[in-house]
């Protein structure tokens, strides 16, 4: 098979995150007393967003990729040049460089004890549009993926017109086209964006959809994310049952969506496809699979060292894995088992090392589905939910 081509466009910044691995919780939870200063163990300058912590992972596994995304002419954006010529003299070339913008950038904090939060000013993402997608770039990839639209001013406005104009233009030149989300942050305007209308407007331009499933409950019932984010005691992905989770997959498939990506954290991973109909007309990039891929519902266990926030750096490297699975002609068992595989391991290695983790295994997280009605695969490593069970689309 020969090399498909990835086009990654999307949100790309600056992240700069502060090394706090030699701080106590409880010195950091000082820190943010008036006044306070904290000394940290050094800062890391790299370039962040969907473009770069999904192109990156990618272009590291021998994907072929093209990285679409704005900066501006300023040290920031140099310094995102740099880090990625640094890599690989092409990753930079299709970067687009707004005059007189500023560049995107992200603070991570990463606290001992606890979640990342992070502080976000989008500066040249928030104008990215249609027209910053070269024409004969589109005609010469297979697989279209946009990342972090919930960032982009310019995408979410109007119900999502500018991403409707994006996909279009991908589905047009003939690609299979790819999607991650993000969830609001309860501080962010775009908390009170439509986004079930944008999804609905923008699903049946898109192939293959990734969520965690907070972000998919949020958009799918929001009375219904609102209570389980009000309940301590659990959280809210544990809190979710079974049965819920195939219910919003249904939903998303019923638009017109080949396959769901469905990232449970500590849960793992669960991937629901359409039935073969559907996959008729899926671009040149996925043209290839064949029907293991059809009418599916596949759950794979998490390794006992994945994190518990599969947003950012992980979320991003396992949505690389499972994209490289799929060009490397890989069964849906094992292009999971992939996504798992290059979110925790660092740095990423070659695809041939990753492939041998993948054959040897790992420890996974226990993980029951039979009261459900799913089979555990044994060999692969899996569980999987048998077509007469799943509910017709």
């Amino acid at each position: 098979m020969s090399a498909k081509q990835v086009v990654v466009a999307g949100l790309i910044c600056l992240s700069i995150t502060p090394d706090l691995s030699n701080i106590s919780e409880e010195v950091f939870n000082q820190f943010y007393k008036p006044g306070c200063q904290l000394r940290t163990g050094g800062v890391k300058y790299s370039p962040g967003g969907a473009v770069a912590n999904i192109g990156l992972p990618l272009h590291q596994l021998g994907i072929p990729v093209r990285l679409v995304g704005k900066i501006g002419d300023d040290p920031f954006g140099d310094i995102i040049r740099d880090r990625l010529n640094e890599e690989s003299s092409h990753l930079a070339d299709d970067l687009v460089t707004d005059l007189g913008q500023p560049t995107g950038i992200t603070i991570q904090i990463n606290p001992p004890g606890s979640e990342q939060s992070c502080l976000y000013y989008p500066g040249t993402s928030d104008m990215f549009y249609a027209s910053d997608l070269p024409p004969e770039l589109l005609e010469q990839a297979h697989i279209f993926h946009f990342g972090s639209p919930l960032f982009m001013r310019s995408i979410y406005r109007g119900n999502g017109a500018e991403l409707i104009s994006i996909l279009g233009r991908a589905r047009r030149s003939g690609l299979s086209t790819s999607l991650d989300f993000s969830l609001p942050s309860p501080f962010s305007p775009t908390k009170d964006v439509d986004w079930l209308a944008i999804l609905e407007n923008i699903l049946p331009l898109v192939d293959l959809i990734f969520f965690n499933a907070d972000e998919l409950l949020f958009v799918h019932n929001r009375a219904l994310y609102n209570q389980f984010s009000s309940q301590t005691s659990t959280s809210l992905i544990d809190a979710l049952e079974t049965k819920y989770l195939e219910t919003m997959a249904d939903w998303v498939l019923s638009h017109g969506v080949k396959a769901l990506v469905l990232m449970l954290n500590q849960r793992g991973i669960y991937l629901h496809t359409a039935d073969a109909n559907k996959w008729q007309k899926c671009g040149r990039g996925f043209e290839h699979l064949n029907s293991r891929w059809h009418n599916r519902q596949i759950w794979v266990p998490a390794s006992t060292t994945t994190s518990t926030n599969l947003h950012s750096e992980f979320g991003g490297a396992s949505i690389a894995g499972f994209l490289a699975g799929i060009i490397k002609g890989a069964n849906p068992e094992n292009a999971l088992r992939m996504a798992i595989a290059t979110g925790f391991v660092d740095p990423i290695p070659d695809w041939s090392r990753i492939w041998s983790l993948v054959e040897t295994g790992w420890d996974t997280h226990p993980l029951d589905l039979s009261l459900d009605g799913w089979l555990e695969d044994q060999v692969h490593g899996v569980w999987t939910k048998p077509p007469e069970r799943s509910t017709r689309r």
